[in-house]
């Protein structure tokens, strides 16, 4: 008999189930022993009845520990008290492996006992929840993009210099060279959008900020897109729809996960465009006027955007951030050339930036003019200014954080929970 996974039981009422997986928790009354079983795709209890099963396998049933491997046999019967509403009439059962005593049991545990022993946490029902959210989340960004004829174009996790700076890189020994841990794949991906016309990389970054907020990792995973002939308006709207689109998607293909995470699907069933915006200037106006000190040309840290996405309830843009506090390759806007066409994407609910992009400088002499001013060396970038040499065109781009997106959709507070093995200040194991 071919073997049925637990989240399609549904398609095979009152019929006769295989179903393979671990043991999650136990329960017994007398002669009848309720087995609740996991797969990763949910959870099924398995009824065990002494009278109809025998002595034999009812013995085994009482002795099996919490994460044994096992097969059951038996028929799908609707249940709504059951996980998933479906339980199974067992007719037979078999041990694959008998699990040593668990160190998770079904109580609560702190934060660094469960983050020891994270390759084992994750087999619990919120943390599965979240990564196949995340795996939505993921398949929908790609959906996303290819229906829009952006083409996947894998930018380099080794390189010889800083896109986003110099202070938070992970420096490596390259065979005798120093050579960094990729912070962004920007740079590379505006090379192939020049060759393909729209592209995006998906893949990890690391930033070795000696941070311990609820925001921040080590290593995190970003989307990155990045399109010729594209400016600052359209890039703008491009974000936004990705980000409706991504939010009801989990809404319509995750709802039993959100239900388990008690995530109010209610606070995400109107993310869609238009979405607000604030300047920067904007922004810092409204940051006095709450009594915070603030001055303009400083950069927001998380105190700042808390208070400020916490006035809107869907995303909100921040945009035109002042030269000074962004990135070499930001274009400045004509109007007013001491801020940039750039934006943040701030999430409701203090989430904090969940996207930063905008417009690319695509004249050479001011993109070598903004390197000097960076103090960044002109030779470093020598094939980066090739861009500039033949061809260059308007183009623009972002950049999105999938685990602080992750934390907002599913209402978790930490972004250690977005990502199966978080890396993190002081903490790299497993």
């Amino acid at each position: 008999m071919k073997p049925v996974l637990i989240k399609h039981l549904g398609q095979h009422k009152d019929q006769e189930v295989f179903i393979r997986g671990w043991l999650y928790n136990m329960r017994s009354s007398g002669k009848i022993i309720f087995l609740i079983v996991r797969d990763g795709t949910g959870l099924v209890q398995g009824v065990v009845v002494k009278k109809e099963i025998g002595e034999e396998i009812f013995k085994i049933a009482r002795n099996i520990t919490q994460e044994s491997s096992l097969e059951i046999r038996g028929t799908a019967r609707e249940e709504p008290r059951s996980p998933g509403g479906f339980e199974i009439q067992i007719s037979s059962l078999k041990v694959l492996h008998l699990a040593e005593p668990y160190p998770i049991s079904l109580k609560e545990h702190g934060v660094d006992f469960l983050a020891e022993r994270r390759h084992l946490w994750l087999r619990t029902p919120r943390q599965s929840a979240l990564i196949r959210i995340r795996s939505e989340l993921e398949k929908s960004c790609r959906d996303f993009l290819h229906d829009r004829d952006f083409i996947l174009a894998d930018a380099p996790i080794i390189t010889p210099t800083a896109c986003e700076g110099t202070t938070n890189l992970f420096e490596i020994d390259y065979h005798g060279e120093k050579a960094y841990l990729s912070q962004s794949g920007q740079l590379y991906n505006e090379a192939t959008a020049m060759a393909l016309g729209r592209v995006y990389s998906f893949g990890p970054t690391f930033r070795a900020e000696k941070s311990k907020t609820r925001r921040h990792l080590m290593e995190f995973w970003m989307l990155e897109a990045e399109a010729a002939f594209i400016e600052f308006e359209e890039n703008i709207r491009l974000q936004e729809e990705l980000i409706s689109f991504l939010v009801q998607q989990v809404l319509e293909k995750n709802k039993r996960d959100l239900d388990l995470l008690q995530r109010d699907p209610s606070t995400l069933a109107n993310v869609a465009p238009p979405f607000p915006r604030m300047s920067y200037t904007e922004a810092v106006d409204f940051l006095k006027g709450r009594g915070v000190d603030f001055k303009w040309g400083d950069d927001f840290g998380a105190f700042d955007e808390t208070i400020i996405s916490r006035n809107f309830d869907l995303p909100v843009f921040i945009h035109r951030f002042p030269a000074g506090i962004k990135a070499f390759y930001m274009k400045c806007d004509e109007e007013n050339p001491e801020v940039v066409l750039g934006a943040d994407l701030l999430a409701p609910e203090g989430y904090g930036e969940i996207i930063g992009g905008g417009q690319r400088i695509e004249d050479l002499e001011i993109l070598k003019e903004r390197l000097l001013l960076h103090k960044l060396p002109l030779e470093d970038f020598e094939w980066y200014l090739d861009l500039r040499r033949y061809g260059s065109v308007p183009h623009s781009g972002f950049g999105l954080g999938l685990e602080r997106l992750l934390a907002w959709v599913s209402g978790i507070d930490h972004v250690r929970e977005a990502i199966p093995f978080p890396r993190m200040l002081y903490r790299m194991c497993p």
